[in-house]
């Protein structure tokens, strides 16, 4: 079995815990830490940009993503938000067994 993370940005801690939490709540993620006082520095349509961001890394399986992106856009307020994997390579088999049970 494949786990990634999905690192996610969102405009507040708010919107951040929001979505986190919902993806535990349906075991899209297994687990979602919430990082604050991000600086993005960005071009949006041909500007330059510049706005603190909320980092979200939900924890999950890579069957998953599909499906977590979804959900990810649903409850986003970005018109374009954020959401990449990144792929789990070796890790504590412990907690590898952990997040395969939670999102089971």
């Amino acid at each position: 079995m494949e786990f990634v993370f999905a690192y996610i940005t969102a405009g507040s801690r708010e919107e951040a815990t929001r979505i986190g939490r919902t993806l535990v709540e349906e075991r899209l993620a297994a687990c979602a830490n919430i990082l604050d006082g991000m600086t993005s520095i960005y071009r949006w349509e041909g500007a330059i940009e510049e706005a603190s961001e909320t980092v979200l890394i939900a924890k999950t399986r890579a069957d998953l993503f599909d499906r977590l992106t979804a959900r990810v856009r649903d409850l986003h307020s970005y018109n374009v938000p954020c959401v990449v994997e990144l792929k789990v390579g070796r890790g504590n088999p412990a907690y590898l067994d952990w997040l395969r049970d939670e999102t089971a």
